[in-house]
């Protein structure tokens, strides 16, 4: 299935989190937040919240600096 990742269209597998999602772009543990569909998923739902066949996953880390 396809959905769309950070504006990008991509082929993910059927059954993919949140969470995989995550995964897939980053190892940051911390200062990540994620939007599915522009509605904010909480931490604790990543791993039940199921991507459907063209949502869209908005991942942003935050970024320190000077």
């Amino acid at each position: 299935m396809n959905a769309i990742i950070n504006g990008e269209t991509r082929q993910l597998a059927p059954d993919t989190t949140v969470a995989d999602v995550v995964r897939s772009l980053t190892r940051a543990e911390s200062g990540v937040a994620v939007a599915l569909n522009d509605e904010v998923v909480p931490r604790t739902d990543w791993v039940r919240t199921v991507v459907s066949p063209d949502d869209r996953v908005d991942v942003l880390t935050a970024v320190q600096g000077g």
